[in-house]
């Protein structure tokens, strides 16, 4: 009999590509995995109800972002990196520039991404600003937007992998290794981020590929009047970008001390309301426009929560584990690659590699410890499972902030798109280097 969480997995995938809304595909294949695995109706309810509280404080984190980001618009600041690429666009150019501008439009837009996990931890709340003004560039430029969401989700999932700070700090140190300490595993802060230096190389090799191999090729899109208007020239204020740059910093700065989103973007929004940069009487108007934004994100995440409790309800994951361990025998090799792909299957149907490693830990580290994997081996093998999937969900927002931003103009299909594109560039080789680390560390 199939797996309930693999049916309600593969239930999700399939409404979702059949472009029925995420959160109804997350609700009703939670129902039926629920209701498959013995759960009676009210039970599988009782259970989705319970877990979606558990997406609360990121749905509100998300929609205080949103309003930061907003705040970060009104400034003016994301406006200096368009307006300079289209005053070089507008000049007369070789195709030696032009090729020029876009790898350097990529660079920027990598390094924005990666900066935004671990530098200025707005996470993706910078998108739906920053990606929609280069929409006309990217156009003019005939760059195919699959590539920017694999170069997107690329700078939103690796850094946590490997970096010890921002969202890196909270999955690496705050997650992964407490994960591994409850379940008796004894390692250091110190080995965390370098067992998943291997892994992380298969998300480069994918990035690599994506950039001069699958997406090379020009593509053209149909020319929209919201590109047109968000290419337009603003006259910038310098004290509003001032203003930005102090906000910026004070988000940081607070988030780090309190280790809170909500309350770090709050710090911000209040110093570009201080500063002049938001009138008093449009904050109203600025905080529903950022919630306005992120919203989708924040309901589809509180179902992922909801999704989530199900399948921990029902105890599928700990029988679809002994299942497949019952018959590998003592075949590392084969128990290195089940692993991995029951952990992109989960993290697929949760949408989030943050709240997968609690589920997986708990069965992975003992098995692994029981098929001899080392301590560093463990590491890869439980952190690689978790980060399995994060790219190529439909309910991930590694997915969904990519797709926000450039579907700006209804151009881009975020199954065809973005999920696809980054299933295929980023978890195949993961799991190729995850178990290349846990046979090797």
């Amino acid at each position: 009999m199939l797996n309930p969480v693999l049916l309600a997995v593969c239930i999700m995938l399939i409404l979702s590509m059949m472009r029925i809304n995420v959160v109804i595909a997350l609700t009703l294949s939670a129902l039926i995995g629920g209701l498959t695995a013995g759960l009676s109706l009210p039970d599988t309810i009782s259970a989705f109800e319970s877990g979606l509280g558990g997406g609360a404080t990121i749905a509100l984190s998300y929609a205080m972002l949103g309003a930061f980001a907003v705040a970060i618009s009104k400034s003016g600041i994301t406006d200096l990196l368009s307006q300079a690429i289209i005053k070089r666009l507008n000049g007369e150019q070789t195709q030696q520039v032009s090729t020029t501008i876009k790898y350097t439009v990529f660079t920027v837009i990598l390094l924005m991404t990666i900066a935004s996990q671990n530098v200025i931890p707005v996470h993706i709340a910078f998108i739906p600003i920053l990606i929609p003004p280069l929409l006309g560039v990217l156009n003019k430029l005939r760059v195919d937007r699959r590539l920017a969401a694999c170069i997107l989700t690329f700078g939103l999932v690796t850094p946590y992998m490997v970096l010890p700070i921002g969202f890196g700090g909270i999955f690496l140190n705050n997650i992964l290794l407490k994960n591994l300490h409850d379940n008796g595993l004894e390692v250091t802060a110190a080995q965390v981020p370098t067992a998943m230096l291997l892994p992380a190389m298969g998300m480069i090799v994918g990035l690599l590929t994506a950039v001069f191999i699958s997406y090379r090729k020009p593509r053209v899109y149909q020319e929209k009047v919201a590109n047109s208007k968000a290419a337009e020239l603003k006259v910038l204020d310098k004290r509003h970008i001032i203003v930005a740059l102090l906000a910026i910093i004070a988000t940081l700065t607070v988030q780090l001390l309190t280790g809170s989103m909500i309350v770090g973007s709050l710090a911000g929004f209040s110093v570009f309301t201080l500063g002049g940069v938001i009138a008093w009487k449009e904050t109203h108007d600025v905080f529903t426009k950022g919630v306005h934004m992120m919203a989708m994100i924040g309901f589809i995440m509180i179902a992922a929560a909801g999704f989530a409790a199900v399948m921990k309800a029902t105890g599928s994951v700990e029988t679809l584990v002994e299942a497949l361990s019952s018959g590998i025998g003592e075949n590392k090799s084969l128990a290195a690659i089940l692993m991995l792909v029951i952990g992109l299957l989960v993290t697929m149907g949760i949408g989030s590699s943050f709240s997968t490693i609690p589920i997986i830990a708990t069965i992975y580290v003992p098995l692994a410890i029981a098929f001899g994997f080392s301590p560093m081996a463990i590491i890869a093998l439980v952190g690689t499972a978790a980060a399995l999937g994060d790219a190529g969900s439909p309910a991930s927002d590694s997915t969904l902030g990519p797709t926000s931003g450039l579907n700006a103009d209804g151009e881009h299909d975020h199954i065809r798109d973005t999920v696809i594109p980054t299933f295929l560039h980023y978890n195949l080789p993961l799991i190729a280097f995850g178990w290349i680390a846990a046979m090797t560390l």
